[in-house]
């Protein structure tokens, strides 16, 4: 009966917001049993700590994997540094058919015949001198890995960052509701106590008014403030790549505000600690170490190339050949060369009776080693004009090198003023949270004079309403700052160079 008549002593506009919120369990509820109970059951039952959060964010987070494979790519680099002190190794084979005329490539004589012949080689190169250019490619390939491994912890931190910050904007955003709601419970039975005395005539219908005036602001302000819990929920699932939005939630935590112990830290040394520390500033030295490493490489071109060479080759034909042989059976031919003047007697002679046999070619393996052949030597490249590239590359990369010390320099200073923004914003927060605290304890006071007050009837409901409304407004107020003061205390932890590992969560 107290639950009725509560209801019934609502105003038209807090009954709306009950209808709306009623709306809203009984949609989620549908959902809840459209895609199965049980499910969603076991899904809620997880909650996410912010230590969870961010190891999950690291694990899965897109950026950091890219950032992963870049090392992984760094490591491939250097390989192909080492792999140029080493000389290259090559091997061929050819085979071919020729007919017609053709030159046979074993005795080189013109043929008019159909054969086959191949040829096989193996040939080593390397470079003996070439400007260094080999031992800088390698120390270049060395400080661009570590350059890559600088990146991937930045991208490391700016991410457990962010996923810190959507997280305790989650719990700010649940504290704020809470906050609501408490106060609503408190306008709930304030509202039923100031009906009961406007029945009994001790109060005017404008309390009564007032104060349900009240509840309902404070309905749709809880309204809001679910969305908003909602909405940051989503946000910290987006970056956590969860795509499960309706089960997820965290593990609601009493978060205590850390100690400030390096707020009493002189601002100089924050700042120093910072500077050697920071992957900015590591990463703007590795970008200055490479420009200078790519100077000397470009260096490397004025200098002569000595270069080192050996192959060894063989080849072999199918082509058949023809062997001179005597006849056995006339082993000799008489012909006559000429007479003797005067008596006219003839001059004969004897030559061999050659014959010449067609004969099939040597077998393949005989050919190899009778054909083959070595050849080595050194060869030396000076460069004397090559149209002023190499002169140009040089000065191109001077110009590189001085970029890249102005960008190490403006990120020095932009560091300095980070840290020392940091610093101050944590100060501040941290006496925006001391005055929070200060301001709820003299609000709370009022609040209960007000109240005191209101229920003997020497204040009317409109000024009881506002001292509510202020004791809400500075409790909010204590929420926030908590939460702002926690998250730029981790922002100037990190600047002084304590990682995400070693930082309280």
């Amino acid at each position: 009966m107290k639950l009725v008549k509560k209801v019934e002593s609502f105003s038209s506009s807090e009954k709306e917001a009950l209808n709306f919120r009623f709306m809203k369990i009984s949609f989620v509820a549908i959902l809840a049993l459209f895609f199965g109970l049980s499910l969603g059951v076991q899904a809620q039952e997880k909650k996410w700590t912010l230590r969870e959060c961010v190891t999950h964010a690291l694990e899965n987070n897109i950026s950091i994997k890219q950032s992963a494979l870049d090392v992984e790519s760094s490591g491939i680099d250097r390989l192909d540094a080492i792999g140029n002190f080493l000389p290259t190794l090559n091997a061929s084979a050819s085979n071919f058919w020729s007919s017609g005329l053709s030159t046979d490539p074993i005795t080189n004589e013109n043929k008019t015949q159909t054969f086959r012949s191949s040829n096989y080689s193996v040939s080593a190169n390397v470079t003996l001198f070439g400007g260094l250019r080999n031992i800088k490619q390698f120390q270049r390939a060395r400080l661009n890995r570590l350059l890559n491994q600088y990146n991937l912890g930045k991208s490391k931190d700016d991410i457990a960052l962010f996923v810190t910050n959507s997280y305790l904007q989650v719990l700010l955003n649940k504290e704020s509701l809470k906050v609501i709601e408490k106060q609503h419970e408190i306008t709930l039975a304030q509202l039923q106590r100031t009906k009961d005395l406007v029945d009994a005539g001790v109060l005017p219908q404008g309390d009564l008014l007032e104060i349900e005036a009240t509840s309902a602001d404070e309905l749709t302000r809880i309204v809001q403030a679910e969305n908003a819990v909602q909405i940051a929920l989503i946000g910290l699932a987006q970056r956590l790549l969860i795509k499960n939005y309706e089960s997820f939630d965290i593990a609601e935590k009493d978060y205590l505000v850390p100690g400030s112990e390096i707020l009493n830290r002189p601002i100089d040394q924050v700042i120093a600690k910072a500077r050697e520390s920071r992957y900015e500033v590591q990463i703007a030295e590795q970008n200055k170490l490479i420009a200078e490493k790519d100077l000397e490489i470009a260096r490397g071109a004025y200098y002569p190339t000595l270069s080192g060479s050996f192959s060894y080759n063989t080849r072999e034909s199918g082509a058949k050949g023809f062997a001179q042989t005597v006849d056995q059976n006339n082993p000799v031919l008489t012909e006559s060369i000429g007479s003797v003047e005067g008596t006219g007697q003839n001059v004969i002679r004897q030559i061999p009776n050659v014959l010449f046999l067609e004969q099939d070619p040597a077998p393949f393996v005989d050919q190899l080693y009778t054909n083959d052949g070595i050849s080595y030597g050194l060869s030396l490249q000076v460069p004397i004009f090559n149209g002023f590239s190499a002169r140009n590359a040089v000065k191109r990369n001077k110009i590189n090198v001085k970029r890249t010390a102005f960008q190490l320099e403006q990120t020095e200073l932009d560091l300095d003023s980070n840290v020392y923004q940091a610093y101050l914003d944590a100060r501040g927060a941290a006496e925006a949270y001391e005055a929070s605290l200060v301001s709820v304890k003299a609000q709370e006071r009022a609040y209960e004079y007000a109240k005191d007050r209101y229920d003997v009837g020497l204040t009317n409901a409109f000024d009881f309403s506002q001292s509510k409304f202020r004791l809400e407004d500075a409790q909010s107020k204590e929420v926030q700052n908590k939460f702002d003061y926690i998250f730029k205390l981790k922002v100037l932890e990190l600047y002084f160079g304590l990682k995400i590992a070693d930082i309280k969560l």
